[in-house]
């Protein structure tokens, strides 16, 4: 069972494409395996016969765990089929004492996480979106979405704050900058979970390109369609509860990155201008959230500054 993502720690097998006796190519696709992001289509690694299957349909297997053997001629085929029985029966020994096993490691693993929490911390900020919804009805007959917006937004803001879309570095006691701005925004699935498919160039790809990229991005996100690139290169995350009448909320930090903004939607309110007249205007609250090894409070204040004068001056996202 390869591994089809960086988180991934079990595949399902959804079908096999070959029956046990069929020939195999190198780089031919066999199985269609279920990851915790995608269903993907994996490859033989070599080539010959497919002598026996492990793990049948439905099936769940580890990864790194075998799931089939390839016999390389019709000789060695009995050898596959005698490693196959072999298999399933030591994953049935491993399946037997997994269930004690888990409940003794759960403690300590619970431990773990709590000593190797990420320092976190939050800054907000409330953000005119007059000018943004303006912008966004002039431009929604021609395809462009608010989503696309708010990522070219976030896309050109990051470009003065490279800290923000960097990451720590594996022994945490170092910086990683990032060469592209690439904004994951997370998507709810039909069966309840979650994912983050990936707006790649966010700062130079114009908001036309955009906007139809997100679109295929999400309906092949729901189809469980993405390649591993698609959703796991994010070098920023943006998570939006604005559209289920969230005002405010705060956002989990994803592991290897900087920040996370969360976007709450846009509500009226009383406001001041700069030569002190009353008004009403519409506004959203973002609060970022961010790796304190990496960014410190005044950079996210930087940054959400930035921000805010685009969103409030939005012409600059359409190019």
């Amino acid at each position: 069972m390869p591994a089809l993502s960086s988180t991934m720690t079990e595949g399902k097998i959804v079908s096999w494409l070959k029956s046990p006796g069929d020939k195999v190519k190198k780089g031919e696709s066999i199985v269609v395996v279920e990851s915790d992001k995608a269903d993907m289509d994996v490859e033989s690694f070599a080539e010959g016969i497919l002598g026996a299957i492990v793990v049948p349909e439905g099936g769940v297997a580890g990864v790194g765990t075998p799931i089939a053997f390839v016999a390389e001629t019709e000789a060695d085929l009995e050898a596959a089929k005698a490693k196959a029985s072999a298999a399933a029966q030591q994953g049935a020994r491993e399946a037997a004492g997994k269930g004690a096993q888990g409940r003794r490691e759960k403690a300590v693993v619970n431990n773990m996480n709590e000593s190797l929490k990420v320092p976190e911390f939050r800054v907000s900020m409330a953000i005119s979106t007059d000018a943004l919804d303006s912008l966004y009805r002039k431009l929604k007959p021609k395809g462009v979405t608010m989503t696309a917006l708010l990522a070219k937004a976030c896309g050109v803001a990051l470009e003065q704050h490279p800290l923000l879309y960097s990451s720590c570095t594996a022994d945490g006691s170092g910086v990683t900058y990032n060469e592209h701005i690439n904004i994951a925004m997370a998507v709810a699935m039909p069966d309840g979970g979650l994912i983050t498919p990936v707006i790649k160039d966010a700062d130079s790809t114009d908001i036309y390109t955009m906007s139809r990229a997100w679109a295929d991005l999400v309906k092949r996100a729901r189809a469980k369609q993405l390649s591993p690139d698609e959703y796991n290169s994010g070098t920023f995350t943006i998570s939006n509860l604005g559209m289920f009448g969230v005002e405010s909320f705060d956002a989990i930090l994803p592991p290897g990155t900087a920040a996370i903004l969360a976007v709450g939607g846009s509500k009226p309110v009383v406001s001041v201008d700069a030569n002190g007249r009353i008004g009403v205007e519409k506004q959203m609250v973002v609060n970022i959230t961010c790796d304190h090894r990496v960014v410190y409070g005044a950079h996210a204040a930087e940054f959400l500054q930035t921000l805010k004068a685009v969103i409030e001056s939005p012409d600059q996202l359409v190019f």
